[in-house]
């Protein structure tokens, strides 16, 4: 496989990525906690792994339909863009919890962190962060999103709902 190099200057899509990390992981510890440590890592580490798992499978080869950052090998940096996606796995459910909302609201819900999602793709690809490749395009993402979002949250129910529900956990 050969490496392309898209970009060999640190600006706007290391900026992105920083802006993203620092506009989205600050007001967590500025906001009311709202779950216990384990919570928080979990919603943390989902967003990343998710992320992770996404990333190596449509975006190296067989399928290779868009490429990450500067170059299309891995570099560096690329570990700030997965530490990117950390905080989102977080908000959603701080919302979703903050929200209290069930059923037909869910859906709703679900639909709109998934534009938010696109949108913040789109702004990636943008400023350079993001480079589709293989007739990839933005739009191919919506499905993922929404699949991934629903995911995430079925997993949170079923790791943490009960206890809520119970009365098991403390607010912080």
């Amino acid at each position: 496989m050969e490496n392309i190099i898209y970009d060999n200057h640190f600006n706007k899509n290391e900026w992105f990525v920083m802006g993203v990390i620092l506009v989205s992981l600050v007001p967590i510890w500025l906001f009311p906690r709202r779950f216990s440590p384990t919570q928080t890592i979990f919603n943390m580490l989902i967003g990343i792994a998710f992320g992770l798992v996404f990333d190596h499978t449509v975006a190296t080869p067989p399928f290779d339909l868009y490429d990450l950052g500067d170059e299309s090998t891995f570099e560096l940096f690329d570990l700030f863009s997965y530490i990117m996606y950390a905080p989102t796995g977080y908000w959603f459910i701080y919302w979703y919890e903050r929200a209290r909302m069930f059923e037909i609201m869910t859906i709703i819900y679900i639909l709109f962190w998934a534009g938010m999602a696109v949108g913040l793709e789109w702004l990636g690809v943008k400023t350079g962060e993001f480079h589709y490749k293989n007739g990839y395009m933005l739009l191919y993402s919506c499905p993922i999103y929404l699949f991934l979002m629903s995911i995430h949250l079925f997993l949170y129910r079923m790791a943490f709902t009960s206890e809520r529900w119970q009365g098991k956990i403390t607010r912080e």
